[in-house]
């Protein structure tokens, strides 16, 4: 069996680009940006909550509405580009953030943030398939493609890392639109060097467009990641959660059976009967889980619990994506030495471990160990370029949309689902060391309680109100915080080897992704 399915008499394979590598330039400086940008924007929301005021619900939507928009998308437009031209809805998504972000000058209530979030969110899934797509098409030789997703896999981690850097760095000299200003210039550039460097891909026989079912994945992700989230905020007895759960079950198991009749889905589902493909998704699934929880858990702990400013975080936390630097570009030429198996299952295992690290490192946890886990996890990432190289090449080029759109979903889901998991198991582990009754015995009761019972950030401000009776509270809520951080890593470490395991059953042993035969 291939990676890339052929038969006798196909056409032989495309000569490669030309301008192949400048090309990738341009793409990976685009993933980049829009990677940095979300956690930049992340750093900059208390910022803005600080000058716009906005109430819970207008904070709650400010942090989703990009994902929540990213998420109903990326099927759609990752079709739309098979259709329209690759390279089209890239430079559109390009001027879209472009324009979005210089929207912010205008902007001056929360109804205008969350509007222009959203925005951002629309150029965002324009951009993120876009990029994985095209580096499919302008790489028709499997050695080549797989060392480009390395590229690639290394300008996700280093935006990830470098994004909550530039954002201290930003804030510590000028107001929260500078967050979303710094994205202007970097996007014209990327405008300038995609119509001169990029060549135009797309479907030649794309079929009747499908539009209930672009109704049915837009409804079903956006309910779906709305109900994740929520679960994990309001619990499972919330009714609006609850809603949205029973929607997004009856629409996206209307839209699965829908492409499966299909002869030209929207989205090719049937690329998850091959287990490679199948095994990519996994880990790029799981990996995302454990990361989107843990990292913010590390942010909060660096800022709240060992007293850094947001730049210093942001420094402290280059580990990770020195490790990922390393790894990445390297684990292609390691899966053609080792086997792709090994190394796909094996980056996992690491992965796990740098989480494990954490929970099983001696008291007090101290900066070293968390360096030394963030270490880990970027050398464990770099296990991701090895997984993009397997969902990539599982598919045909004309349905790279389909596969791209697949491994951002799974980015997208394992986000929302590791705040929603991962994040209520640290809440309920802080939770249980800050009992109402203990509080109570100690003079802490009604909305102070509920308040240091429900973050850190709320215990530190009750804390600092009580004056000099409040340092202890503050040490209390502190240690019970670096409790819920050891067991968030325990269980991200537990999850990732477990799906190293199941990685590991799934894939062919055979597996070689450079020179596209499993």
């Amino acid at each position: 069996m291939t990676v890339t399915q052929t038969t006798a008499g196909a056409a032989a394979v495309p000569p490669p680009h030309p301008r192949r590598w400048a090309g990738l330039a341009v793409l990976s400086a685009s993933l980049l940006l829009v990677v940095m940008d979300m956690t930049v924007l992340n750093v900059a929301l208390p910022e803005i909550s600080a000058d716009l005021r906005p109430d819970s619900v207008g904070l709650l939507w400010m942090v989703d509405v990009y994902a929540l928009v990213v998420s109903g998308l990326l099927v759609t437009v990752a079709n739309l580009g098979d259709r329209w031209g690759r390279k089209r809805m890239l430079l559109t998504g390009f001027a879209i953030f472009g324009l979005a972000s210089a929207g912010v000058l205008l902007v001056d209530s929360t109804g205008q943030v969350i509007a222009l979030r959203a925005l951002l969110g629309v150029g965002g899934a324009m951009i993120m398939p876009s990029t994985l797509s095209m580096i499919r098409n302008l790489f028709t030789d499997p050695r080549e493609r797989a060392t480009a997703l390395g590229v690639w896999a290394t300008m996700a981690a280093l935006g990830g890392a470098l994004g909550p850097i530039l954002g201290g760095a930003l804030l510590e000299r000028f107001s929260w639109h500078s967050a979303f200003l710094v994205n202007v210039p970097v996007m014209i550039v990327a405008i300038i060097a995609g119509l001169v460097l990029l060549p135009e891909s797309r479907n030649p026989k794309p079929g009747r467009w499908d539009a209930l079912g672009t109704a049915l994945s837009v409804v079903g992700m956006v309910t779906l990641v709305y109900a994740i989230k929520h679960f994990g905020k309001d619990g499972f007895d919330d009714t609006g959660a609850l809603v949205a759960a029973a929607v997004a079950v009856v629409t996206l198991g209307w839209f699965v059976r829908r492409c499966l009749r299909r002869r030209d889905p929207i989205l090719e589902i049937r690329l998850f009967r091959r287990p490679a493909f199948s095994a990519g998704v996994l880990a790029a699934l799981t990996v995302s889980i454990a990361m989107a929880a843990t990292m913010l858990l590390m942010a909060q702990w660096m800022q709240l619990v060992q007293g850094y400013s947001p730049l210093e975080t942001g420094l402290r936390l280059l580990p990770e994506a020195v490790g990922a630097a390393i790894a990445s570009p390297l684990a292609p030429a390691l899966a053609a030495r080792i086997g792709a198996r090994l190394v796909l299952a094996g980056g996992l295992a690491v992965t796990g471990v740098g989480y494990l690290v954490i929970f099983f490192w001696p008291e007090p946890l101290t900066y070293l160990a968390v360096a030394v886990s963030l270490g880990l996890v970027g050398v464990g990432l770099g296990s991701l370029a090895i997984a993009s190289a397997v969902i990539m090449a599982g598919a045909p080029p004309e349905k790279s949309g389909s596969a791209a759109a697949i491994e951002e979903t799974s980015y997208e889901l394992g986000g929302a689902l590791g705040v929603a998991v991962l994040g209520s198991v640290a809440a309920a582990v802080y939770r249980s060391d800050l009992s109402t009754e203990e509080l109570a015995a100690e003079g802490v009761s009604g909305p102070p309680a509920h308040a240091v019972r429900e973050s850190l950030g709320g215990a530190m401000d009750v804390a600092r109100e009580a004056g000099a009776a409040g340092a202890e509270l503050a040490a209390r809520a502190q240690t019970a915080f670096t409790e819920s951080l050891q067991w968030a890593g325990l269980a991200g470490g537990a999850l990732l080897i477990a799906t190293a395991t199941a990685v590991w059953l799934m894939t062919p042993r055979d597996l070689d992704v450079s020179s596209g035969h499993d």
